[in-house]
């Protein structure tokens, strides 16, 4: 992990850790219509399963640039079938942006969305009624 010293004065250093930036993102991800989870290493959904606890940090990558206040941000996004992808990419991209910014102080350079996935509602054993009947 790497943090960013944001800014230094006379009471101290103030440094802020890229897993919180990691944490404001995939919330402000997950708070976009159509966005159903996020998809990180093998290590993260192992220690997720083992702990109980969600991984709010989880398929999110953040790079500072040197000396810069400044931050690129990566997503893996499963999203749900039937959304129109790049509409929701971009809303994602948008949220992200302003959530991180308005939190941090930080300029946003970068919001590089990678689906990964898309979840299906259901089985075709869920089918609802007026479908069932169609398919018979």
């Amino acid at each position: 992990m790497q943090d960013l010293e944001f800014q230094s004065n006379d009471l101290g250093k103030i440094q802020i850790a890229d897993e919180v930036i990691q944490i404001i993102a995939g919330l402000a991800a997950a708070e976009v219509e159509g966005v159903v989870d996020m998809t990180g290493s093998f290590a993260g959904g192992l220690t997720e399963s083992l702990l109980g606890r969600k991984n709010l940090s989880k398929g999110v990558r953040v790079a500072f640039e040197d000396g810069e206040r400044t931050c690129a941000i990566s997503l893996s996004l499963v999203l749900d079938f039937g959304v129109n992808i790049p509409d929701t990419c971009l809303q994602v991209q948008e949220h992200v942006k302003r959530a991180v910014e308005g939190m941090t102080g930080l300029e946003v350079t970068v919001v590089n969305v990678h689906v990964t996935a898309v979840r299906f509602q259901g089985d075709i054993k869920e089918l609802s009624e007026p479908d069932r009947r169609s398919k018979s």
